[in-house]
């Protein structure tokens, strides 16, 4: 994940401007704002900003654009809805390339690309599951943890990985076998570490901080349990 500039060719990170626009104006029009109107809201999703910027900066790879990090996109999206969290997440890309790019490491021709991937689709799967949970399942608080928070965070990250993977050989950046071998294998055990995480996270929130998971609904996960 965190494709650096020149991996892929100019036209595929020029191409990811214009659909990474009409994402943002979509997002512009319709999140939830009054919610950030609130201090209290407004500074807890500064605050995930802010650690999700810190934790995307620690990443593990060996090989250009070959990268693993952590992604919080999930829990990011249950707290505020997929349309903050893709400008949550948004931000969160810019803090950290401009981090890269004064280290002498410059990405941001790839942003448009990178933000499609890691700021766009995450958030998007997510909510999708959330949604799935809610339509199909019972109204119950573990199905809720379990489901949406744990299970969505593991689906959330690989499937970021296969669609990071999926591009790097449509571009022919690297072949199959390499991604098969070298990569999606550790997508395996990143699930798992982001599926504890954001569950952890989601739970305590749930608990002590119900406010702070605006999909969270009391009414539907709690009353008369």
């Amino acid at each position: 994940m965190n494709f650096p500039d020149a991996l892929f060719p100019q036209s595929w990170a020029l191409g990811a401007a214009f659909p990474l626009l009409l994402v943002w104006l979509w997002c512009i029009r319709t999140a939830p704002w009054k919610r950030l109107a609130d201090s209290g809201q407004s500074n807890v999703w500064l605050g995930t900003v802010v650690l999700l910027s810190l934790i995307w900066s620690m990443n593990a790879g060996v090989k250009p654009g070959l990268n693993l990090h952590l992604l919080g996109a999930t829990m990011f999206t249950l707290m505020f809805g997929r349309q903050l969290a893709i400008i949550g997440l948004s931000l969160v890309l810019a803090a950290v390339t401009l981090n890269r790019d004064l280290q002498g490491h410059p990405g941001w021709s790839a942003y448009a690309l990178n933000a499609l991937v890691l700021a766009v689709f995450p958030p998007l799967l997510a909510d999708a599951i959330r949604r799935g949970v809610e339509r199909w399942l019972p109204a119950n608080f573990f199905i809720y943890v379990f489901v949406a928070a744990f299970f969505g965070a593991a689906t959330t990250v690989m499937g970021t990985g296969l669609l990071a993977s999926a591009m790097l050989w449509l571009a022919a950046v690297y072949p199959a076998p390499t991604l098969l071998d070298d990569y999606l294998p550790y997508y395996l055990l990143l699930g798992f570490a982001e599926a504890w995480l954001n569950g952890a996270m989601v739970t305590l929130m749930v608990v002590y901080l119900p406010h702070w998971v605006g999909s969270f609904d009391d009414r539907r996960y709690l009353l008369n349990k």
